[in-house]
């Protein structure tokens, strides 16, 4: 005897969507992993449609959403039971053995959805063929062909716009920017470099790049200070090398002109006191924040991102992300080599630029290739392990102080040697280093960048 097809159940995974929300209520990393992937309507069972988007619901509001909140949210909102109850919502954690592989159980979830929306437009095909009635053929074939291509993740489908409206919204941009409406990206405070790149453009990465000790940091350090201080662009430094301690204390320096290392030794006289109270009063509501967490993988600074774009009340949303150093990132999986590792870093950066659409600096050790030229000056293919940094990169800035290695050379000037820039010119645009005061500065003492 023929099985009705139609008694079948419809393809699901309920192990996978239990590991999912397990998942999601262990780590804020997971949730935005997740969601990146499914919907609500990607789960088969009810109630773990419900669980989803109230967990959904608790991290947009910046809550915390973990067995117990997301529980006593329920109970709230009279859905408890529908969710299966208290006892199934902790049973969840335990089915869940690893949150760090939330993509893999989220891509069953989501196959075995789209495997159910096969089914439901095939049934719907038949339904159109034997209800056709007198329509012609051809309508009830472009109607098919439609229902088929629904299946598409919308998401996918509206990622395109045609030539005359992306050319429309270009123009507009540009006449903002010509009328002084709009800013044109994100000011680095040096002049000329500012002249030559036109400031950082939201989406693009920036690799800083320079051997030890050259100030790679410090410079990165001073774009940030003018993007925050200057320009209340909301800042975000992650510093895998330097506690926040240290940074801090460079920022001050460079902010008051109060030497480092008056400042490391704890002897300052009481006009520099008052220099200081009188800076901490405008630092209040600066948007620059500083992340020192050790170990730090690129999941963890991509859902920190996530949730600064998302805004705060108390400041704007992200505009600015700077990592030091590419090469001290941690990896959560398993890799075949360092250089392999690197590479997925650089790579993903940039994708992290395009989804928040801010400018990305990272920062990147330079191998040895400036110390044996007779120059010492450094070049594009000096980036330390990984080719893929060039190759991702839109910009690439490499850090250079002649004195460094010849006290006689120029001393106190550095040159920044724009080595790529994607849409627009290369060149070296020289500044005076002040590291007594841990910044750099305009060559032209009238323009002095952060001052």
């Amino acid at each position: 005897m023929a099985t009705d097809v139609s008694m079948k159940v419809p393809p699901h995974d309920s192990d996978a969507e239990k590991a999912v929300l397990g998942s999601m209520l262990q780590t804020q990393d997971a949730i935005t992993e997740a969601t990146a992937v499914l919907t609500e309507q990607d789960f088969y069972e009810p109630k773990n449609q419900i669980i989803f988007s109230t967990i959904i619901r608790l991290f947009s509001a910046g809550e915390p959403a973990d067995v117990i909140t997301v529980a006593n949210q329920l109970e709230k909102e009279d859905k408890l039971t529908q969710a299966g109850g208290s006892i199934y919502i902790a049973d969840l954690v335990p089915s869940s053995p690893q949150a760090a592989s939330v993509n893999s159980y989220a891509s069953i979830v989501r196959d075995k959805a789209l495997l159910r929306r096969v089914i439901e437009s095939g049934r719907a095909i038949i339904e159109m063929g034997e209800k056709a009635g007198g329509a012609p053929a051809e309508q009830v074939v472009n109607m098919a062909q439609q229902k088929a291509m629904s299946l598409s993740d919308n998401r996918l489908r509206t990622d395109y716009v045609d030539i005359y409206n992306t050319a429309y919204e270009t123009l507009s941009n540009i006449s903002a920017i010509q009328s002084g409406q709009v800013k044109q990206g994100v000011d680095t405070g040096f002049v000329a470099l500012d002249g030559l790149m036109h400031g950082l453009q939201p989406g693009q990465l920036v690799i800083v790049a320079g051997r030890p000790a050259m100030g790679k940091s410090t410079f990165a350090m001073d774009i940030a200070r003018y993007a925050a201080f200057r320009q209340n662009i909301t800042t975000i430094v992650f510093s895998l090398e330097m506690s926040r301690d240290e940074i801090a204390q460079r920022i001050i320096s460079a902010e008051t002109s109060i030497p480092l290392e008056t400042l490391r030794a704890a002897q300052l006289d009481d006009r520099q006191w008052d220099r200081l109270n009188k800076e901490m009063g405008e630092m209040q509501n600066v948007p620059l924040l500083l992340d020192d967490s050790p170990n730090m993988s690129l999941m963890e600074i991509r859902s920190k991102c996530r949730t600064l774009k998302q805004g705060q009340a108390s400041m704007k949303p992200l505009g600015l992300v700077v990592i030091d150093y590419l090469q001290l990132m941690s990896s959560t999986g398993a890799v075949e080599s360092r250089q392999q590792e690197v590479s997925e870093f650089s790579r993903s950066l940039k994708l992290l630029a395009k989804e928040l659409n801010v400018p990305v600096i990272a920062l990147s050790q330079l191998n040895r290739g400036p110390e044996m030229r007779q120059d010492k000056k450094p070049m594009l293919s000096d980036l330390r392990e990984s080719g893929s940094i060039e190759q991702d990169a839109d910009e690439v800035l490499l850090v250079h102080r002649p004195d460094f290695y010849n006290k006689e050379d120029r001393p106190g000037e550095a040159d920044i040697i724009v080595a790529k820039n994607r849409n627009g010119q290369t060149g070296t645009v020289g500044l005076s280093f002040d590291g007594a005061n841990s910044r750099f500065l305009n060559l032209s003492q009238d323009v002095e960048q952060g001052i």
